[in-house]
């Protein structure tokens, strides 16, 4: 593969909903270019960027992959981005190093839920955007009223650059409206041909619609478009670019990645419309003295990059993605990790086509590759030259909002499973794993119930660590409604010495709020020896565990001992601590309840979905708090119990076809609705006697 300057570099992140042929159109762009010699397909698992077994069995993508061609002196590095929104995580990346986006859109459903968080991710990174309409050859493609359903949203956005030729219900080319051409045929096999008649109206109204798009672009253009109600076509290509650029103008254009109709002209529009990364600016800190830095993408800057991705494999090993921010990269240069103050040789570089590895000897500013084997690299970490260090921005990805428990499918493969989780989450910044010391589980936390699904059959294939998922365990607890007397007696008499500890403890409950155990000393007159009071508290420490309830902590409980008795020789600090566990049982007569743990809920769903999410969460026990605008979305504050929420993330998604989203976060403890406790309690009892 040549070396190209950054002005010759175009990065761009494919992107739109599942299922709207992203990776086919990769596919198809990849073999029109020469870059492979036979279009796969998705089908039959053959695709360059779906090369993980997931993928292949699910016909999904899973990761974002890397796709560079090469076209007309120019080298486009394509990134496919999965659509699912379980693997949102994997757009985060891909977008904070590129220029520019495609986002693609389905002629037959028309503008979806992908498309748009897409574009809102676009506009929060400040991406340029263009857009097809894709899967033109499919019955009942519509580019008419699939165009309508993206203005209907994005308005004077939209500026439509191209008109489809269908000719008895075939897609068989396209209209440029910025050329005046028209072109049959696929890929560069394409030849020009006069615009038919049967399109000339629609061809108008497209320009019109252009010409004031570039108009609107630039203010010199639009006084000139409203002086003389024209524009040329150098100016009208002036104003698109600059409206490109600044995200005021969007171009759309259609294709069918199956048939490669309408893809050279694509390329040659990505090209031409989309910003190169020459001359941007980004800017960081110095790491050593928090004084602002800037970079520009130029080869004579002092070289830095981006670790924007990284892929965990268990043979090849750690390969991290990076683009060139500024300078030159070649093997021999040194890099120096501003977040972790560490330095690592370059050592081989890789341009990557999928799964496979392309030796390079260098990266120029602006492009994309891989390195492998950096061991203290991790996802978000810049990389840059030691004498002029400079920390970017790290990486912001998307919160978990769904946990399973994980457990091991055979004994002893604790420490491999637990392992291989932690290299997976070198490569998915999305996942989280946790303890919870309570329950002692081991937590895994995702984007979605396929996310983790998928982790953990990567997990098996990649590891060879197998694993159960399983809804994680409440951390319940249980306390008392009311104060009662108990008393404690332990006598045990056997050959020589005896045992023997009596205490009287009043058992309440806390009224100040708070919830730590709390031991009070009331004994007077020596009834209960001084050094046998620690050893009754120790008792009921280590009881308040296990509740007489279902054997959860018990927690604002206050004891105070009384009263009791002893005898001068059989009496022992362990007899006391016996007592105090026969007092502590008779817990059972002091109104004991459940506790559930709460969560405080803030969801943000369209105005459509409000009725349906208000109802959801009066059927999980919630308590609406309030609701509020927040932008073009409510905003719905509830409390609700963890027990209800589980697959929220799930639920919530279905409601609102994946425009909703939700935060959690724990509030307090609440009593347990008296049907719910018996099954919980009876469930406990189940288990224990299982054990």
């Amino acid at each position: 593969m040549k070396e190209y300057q950054a002005g010759k570099i175009r990065n761009i992140a494919v992107l739109g909903h599942g299922s709207v042929g992203k990776t086919t159109l990769v596919e198809a762009l990849q073999y029109v270019t020469g870059a492979i010699d036979r279009q796969g397909r998705v089908e039959d698992g053959t695709t360059v960027t779906d090369f993980e077994p997931e993928e292949v069995r699910r016909h999904i993508s899973i990761s974002a992959a890397m796709a560079p061609i090469e076209w007309k002196d120019h080298k486009v590095n394509l990134i496919d981005v999965p659509g699912y929104f379980d693997f949102a995580g994997e757009m985060i990346g891909p977008l904070t190093v590129c220029e520019g986006a495609l986002i693609v859109v389905d002629a037959v459903a028309g503008l979806s839920v992908g498309a748009e968080k897409a574009w809102d991710q676009c506009d929060k990174y400040g991406v340029a955007r263009m857009m097809v309409i894709n899967q033109m050859d499919r019955d009942h493609a519509n580019f008419s009223k699939t165009l309508k359903s993206i203005i209907d949203k994005y308005g004077t956005h939209i500026a439509p650059i191209e008109v489809p030729i269908v000719e008895n219900g075939q897609f068989k080319g396209v209209v440029c409206i910025l050329e005046s051409k028209a072109y049959m045929g696929e890929g560069k096999n394409r030849t020009e041909v006069p615009i038919p008649d049967f399109v000339m109206e629609e061809v108008q109204m497209a320009r019109d619609a252009i010409m004031e798009a570039a108009a609107g672009a630039d203010d010199e253009l639009m006084e000139k478009y409203f002086d003389q109600g024209e524009l040329s076509g150098d100016e009208i290509m002036t104003g698109i670019r600059k409206g490109v650029l600044d995200g005021s103008v969007v171009p759309v254009m259609c294709c069918s990645a199956v048939t490669r109709i309408g893809t050279g002209k694509l390329l040659e529009d990505l090209i031409d419309l989309m910003p190169s990364p020459e001359g941007r600016v980004i800017e960081g800190v110095s790491p050593r003295s928090g004084d602002v830095h800037q970079r520009v993408c130029q080869d004579d800057q002092p070289f830095s990059a981006r670790v924007f991705k990284t892929l965990a494999d268990p043979f090849v090993g750690k390969l991290s993605l990076i683009k060139v921010t500024s300078g030159v990269m070649s093997g021999e240069t040194q890099l120096y990790n501003a977040n972790l103050d560490k330095s690592e040789k370059a050592g081989t570089i890789y341009v990557l086509r999928g799964k496979k590895q392309i030796n390079v000897p260098k990266l120029h500013a602006g492009d994309i590759g891989a390195l492998a084997k950096l061991t203290a690299v991790n996802t978000g970490n810049t990389l840059c030259d030691a004498s002029r260090p400079v920390k970017f921005d790290s990486i912001e990805f998307p919160a978990p909002c769904i946990s399973k428990a994980v457990y091991t499918k055979k004994a002893g493969d604790e420490d491999k499973v637990f392992s291989g989780l932690s290299r997976l989450m070198e490569e998915d910044p999305t996942i989280r794993i946790s303890k919870d010391t309570e329950t002692t589980e081991t937590i895994l936390s995702g984007l979605g119930e396929l996310h983790l699904e998928v982790v953990s059959k990567k997990l098996a294939a990649k590891f060879g660590a197998e694993c159960i998922l399983q809804d994680p365990k409440i951390a319940y607890r249980e306390t008392i409604r009311k104060s009662i007397k108990c008393e404690g007696r332990h006598k045990k008499q056997t050959g020589g010495h005896g045992q023997f500890g009596h205490v009287w403890i009043e058992f309440s409950p806390r009224t100040d709020g708070e919830s730590d155990f709390q031991f009070v000393d009331a004994v007077v007159g020596g009834v209960v020896p001084r050094n046998f009071i620690p050893a009754v508290e120790k008792g009921l420490r280590d009881n308040i565990k296990h509740g007489v309830l279902a054997g959860f902590p018990v927690v604002g409980l206050s004891a105070k001992l009384y009263d009791g008795s002893y005898h001068p020789v059989d009496s022992s600090e362990m007899a006391f601590k016996t007592a105090a566990r026969l007092a502590f049982k008779k817990l059972v007569d002091a109104s004991p309840v459940l506790l559930e743990p709460v969560y405080h809920v803030e969801v943000l769903v369209p105005d459509e979905n409000m009725g349906d999410i208000i109802g959801d969460l009066n059927k999980r026990r919630g308590r609406i708090l309030g609701m509020e605008k927040e932008g073009e979305l409510q905003k719905v504050t509830a409390e609700a119990p963890l027990a209800e929420m589980f697959k929220y993330a799930t639920d919530l998604r279905s409601m609102t076809q994946a425009r909703g989203s939700f935060t959690m976060k724990f509030e307090r403890y609440e009593e347990v609705p008296p049907a719910d406790a018996k099954k919980i309690i009876e469930n406990a009892k189940q288990v224990e006697e299982e054990e």
